[in-house]
């Protein structure tokens, strides 16, 4: 009998990890600030605590402005229409991302296609993208992904190349710096969400930051229901709507910034930690090193299953490794093209079939790196827990061995053990809620 928790032996945790998202007291006294003012809505735009927030966060990137909106997928689509990006117009998007990043495309007129990711880094390979261009591309949309970033020097001379628009989808990488450039501040416009899960949060909520005056008004306009920018040097004027977030989730954010750096230097310390043990572990192999990278921003850790004998899926073995304690995913994104959540058919989207004698068929997509990340290889495992300490890090590395160990037994019993690991996004969100993190 095998001593795996999944079929019936003892776990290799019981206690929790460390709760997110995580608050003080000053916190507490910015939003009994707020509500006390009276003054809690996003008008008068830009309203006096967002308008801080999006000032700090925007240098604390490198950028010299910032606007803060709704939510992340609102942010890609007023950065694609600030940047003028409209009807019919390619934009290369990563296979590997959340649904978002592509519908957001949709939604500003525009044609997402998708391209594979790095096998090291699973973000978007570059060589690739060069090859997706057409007469209609108008921009490259890279998102910096889980705890590693897109290679943005060569996606920057491509774009330069071929006179491109580059978008960042920073949803994962708060504070993160690329060669010493921070997250979003490399291409023309960098989008952040900050829902619940991202390592900001205000529960809901997106921020925008650009070195771009003309993309910057623009923003604000969008944002803010058409009304000129603040600085309006531009002069623009286009119809817009309300994306405004409020002054609560403002007094959040500012806290959530000043802990920032301290926690993803825990991040970070830790994640060397578990790199260390699990490169020891035979069947698991932890992302590449990539040199890069000069502050990490760890939105989840994640490593590769490789076992020799593939008898044990992967989705398995992340079963296996949540009943051990540890909160982990396996399917935590799709190919895009290939999710339940994705239903784009040119009768709701005529963009698909302008200028074509067919339409795009997003079913006719393959990208095997990204496909082979999302049914047979990757693992990831919540940032949070990387928070706590050296104990909490060494039960993940245990629970990793454990069931690596155990695969023989796993490979004899019946694959429904997989549970939830295997369900599409579609059927998810009851479970996951139950399941709470």
């Amino acid at each position: 009998m095998s001593d795996l928790a999944i079929l019936g032996g003892k776990p290799v945790r019981n206690k929790p990890f460390p709760a997110w998202p995580q608050y003080d007291g000053r916190d507490r006294e910015r939003l009994v600030t707020v509500l006390e003012s009276r003054n809690w809505g996003g008008y008068p735009f830009p309203n006096l605590l967002a308008d801080e927030f999006a000032r700090k966060f925007a240098a604390h990137h490198g950028a010299r402005y910032g606007c803060c909106l709704a939510n992340g997928t609102i942010a890609i689509l007023a950065a694609l229409k600030a940047a003028g990006i409209g009807f019919g117009d390619e934009v290369i998007v990563p296979a590997y991302t959340w649904d978002g990043t592509a519908t957001a495309v949709l939604d500003a007129g525009a044609i997402p296609i998708f391209v594979d990711v790095d096998p090291d880094t699973y973000c978007m390979d570059v060589e690739v993208a060069r090859q997706a261009l057409t007469r209609r591309t108008k921009a490259l949309l890279p998102v910096h992904l889980a705890m590693r970033f897109a290679e943005m020097d060569p996606l920057l001379k491509l774009a330069e190349e071929r006179d491109l628009i580059v978008i960042e989808d920073c949803a994962h990488v708060h504070g993160g710096q690329y060669k010493g450039r921070g997250a979003g501040s490399m291409g023309d416009i960098g989008c952040f969400s900050l829902q619940s899960s991202k390592l900001m949060t205000s529960g809901e909520g997106g921020i925008v930051i650009t070195s771009r005056l003309d993309c910057f008004e623009l923003v604000q306009s969008l944002v803010n229901c058409g009304r000129a920018s603040v600085t309006d040097q531009f002069k623009k004027r286009i119809v817009g709507s309300n994306y405004r977030i409020t002054e609560f989730q403002a007094a959040v954010l500012l806290g959530q910034l000043e802990r920032l750096e301290e926690l993803a230097a825990t991040r970070s310390r830790h994640a060397t930690l578990l790199t260390r043990m699990l490169a020891g572990i035979d069947g698991v192999r932890p992302l590449p090193a990539q040199p890069a990278l000069t502050r990490e921003a760890i939105y989840n850790y994640v490593f590769q299953y490789r076992p020799a004998d593939r008898r044990v899926s992967r989705d398995l073995f992340v079963a296996a490794l949540d009943a051990e304690g540890i909160p982990s995913d396996g399917r935590f994104y799709e190919p895009v093209y290939r999710s339940d959540l994705f239903g784009a058919k040119p009768e709701d989207f005529p963009q698909l079939r302008i200028d074509r004698e067919e339409p795009v068929n997003y079913r006719a997509f393959r990208c095997p790196v990204a496909e082979r990340a999302a049914y047979e290889e990757s693992v990831w495992l919540p940032q949070f827990l990387l928070l706590g300490d050296e104990a909490d890090v060494e039960d993940i590395g245990r629970a990793v061995a454990k069931v690596m160990a155990g695969v023989n037994a796993l490979a004899s019993e019946d694959m429904s053990l997989a549970g939830v690991k295997s369900m599409s996004r579609a059927d998810r969100p009851r479970v996951e809620k139950e399941k709470n993190y």
